[in-house]
């Protein structure tokens, strides 16, 4: 009885573990670059630029170390000039800049770190330089990706050290042991801040967003009241159709009840976009055309002139798998803030203002939403779908192409704006081809 119990904790225990695994390592979101900001990154990339000719100055001249190498401190600090530059450190959340932040930090810290550390026997100087190191790493970039670019590093330095590193003073049994356990204490700590602050952060999102959809639901109550109003008023007219001020009172019920179907089309989004880190997988087959039309026909426009100004464009239909209603929600987000856009340009919604074109490219399906309203100034663009930034300060949440996005890559897509000031804004979706099945294709 006992050994099953044992057994049974042992296997609870395991499946906690592999959950753990499974939230913290394969499914929460990387991080390349944590905190980024064109500052930041600009900030880094001087650092760098100034940091290693400072250092070569200081433990080549100053305080001489053993092994001191010019080129490898010029060729590591020029380096620096690719976090400066303006494709990197104006985007610094986009694809490009998240590859060439790890690819020059791997460079310059555990890379040339280990190597010259192996390369000066492993003294003082350069066992604090690589404790202080491993704590810069873990707080800069993603702690799994701290954690691997800790060990190639190491091991590629090692190698390298082994076939071409110069006469290095040998540290002692004694010594390799005590800097053994230095190193394995700060990389230790540095894997376990990490990961509890990569932990926080989804955390302190999480209860943001249920705050969020807990608030939406709650305003379905007034917004009850409000349409019984409107049930009243109705009736009243009915029962009496001769009353002069009737036609007055009946607008004013149409009205009320425009109002309340806004408001909760505008509460449903924002729980939709309140799950943003809890979207399930869905592998529904969709027809791009009939999303489109569906969207179209019953987005709540708030006059006949606004519905005017949306034209839809059905060039070649294609076939994804994705969730309807999710991506119902991306179009229906990706709508309002088009008519927000034209609205912030004094626009009076003129035929074709909005254009949603449906086609094919290159392979796959493609869905573009195009506005002629303000545009999205440059900056922005590199952080416009980063959850809880807004473009529209005044009423934006930031949460709806946070939402889109997620939506997006869950089917297997990419989302992409172009745009600029008074140049109106492209946001083009492309997404993978449903394949037919066998027995549907004959």
């Amino acid at each position: 009885m006992l050994a099953a119990r044992e057994v049974a904790y042992v296997m609870s225990a395991l499946d906690g573990i592999v959950e753990w695994v499974r939230k913290e390592v394969v499914t929460a979101p990387l991080t390349p670059v944590l905190h980024p900001s064109p500052l930041r990154m600009r900030g880094l990339g001087l650092f760098t630029l100034a940091g290693h000719p400072l250092f070569y100055f200081i433990w080549a001249i100053w305080l001489p170390q053993p092994y001191e190498n010019l080129w490898l401190r010029c060729f590591t600090g020029l380096l620096g000039c690719l976090l400066i530059s303006k494709r990197v450190s104006g985007q610094p959340s986009g694809e490009w800049a998240a590859y060439v932040f790890t690819a020059v930090f791997w460079f310059e810290l555990p890379f040339l770190f280990s190597w010259m550390y192996l390369c000066n026997g492993g003294n003082m100087v350069w066992l604090a330089s690589v404790c202080s190191m491993i704590s810069i790493y873990y707080y800069v970039t993603d702690w799994r990706i701290a954690t691997v670019g800790l060990v190639l590093g190491a091991v590629l330095a090692r190698l390298l050290f082994q076939f071409a590193g110069p006469a290095a003073p040998l540290l002692t049994d004694h010594q390799a042991l005590i800097n053994a356990v230095v190193i394995s204490f700060s990389a230790s700590m540095g894997l376990l801040l990490g990961i509890s602050a990569a932990n926080l952060r989804r955390e302190q999102l999480n209860n943001t967003l249920t705050t969020m959809g807990i608030m939406a639901h709650e305003l379905r109550t007034p917004l009850s009241t409000a349409a019984l109003i409107g049930d009243a008023i109705e009736l009243e007219v009915q029962r009496q159709p001769d009353n002069p001020r009737a036609p007055q009172l009946n607008k004013l019920a149409t009205r009320l009840h425009t109002l309340v179907r806004n408001m909760n089309h505008q509460i449903d989004m924002q729980i939709a976009n309140a799950r943003l880190l809890q979207l399930p997988h869905h592998t529904e087959e969709i027809s791009a055309t009939a999303l489109v039309q569906g969207v179209v026909a019953n987005y709540p426009y708030s006059s006949a002139r606004q519905r005017d100004c949306v034209c839809v464009f059905l060039h070649e239909e294609f076939v994804f798998h994705s969730s309807f209603t999710q991506f119902s929600q991306v179009l229906d987000n990706l709508m309002k803030n088009a008519f927000h856009s034209l609205m912030a340009a004094d626009s009076r919604y003129p035929v074709g203002a909005i254009r949603i074109v449906v086609n094919k490219s290159e392979g796959r399906g493609l869905i573009c939403v195009e506005d002629d309203g303000t545009g999205i100034a440059p900056l922005m663009l590199a952080q416009i779908f980063k959850p809880f930034f807004s473009s529209n300060r005044g009423t934006g949440h930031g949460l709806g192409l946070a939402f889109c996005q997620q939506v997006v890559q869950s089917a297997g897509g990419h989302i992409r704006v172009k745009s600029g000031p008074a140049a109106g804004a492209i946001f083009s979706i492309d997404l993978p081809l449903a394949v037919k099945s066998a027995s549907g294709s004959s």
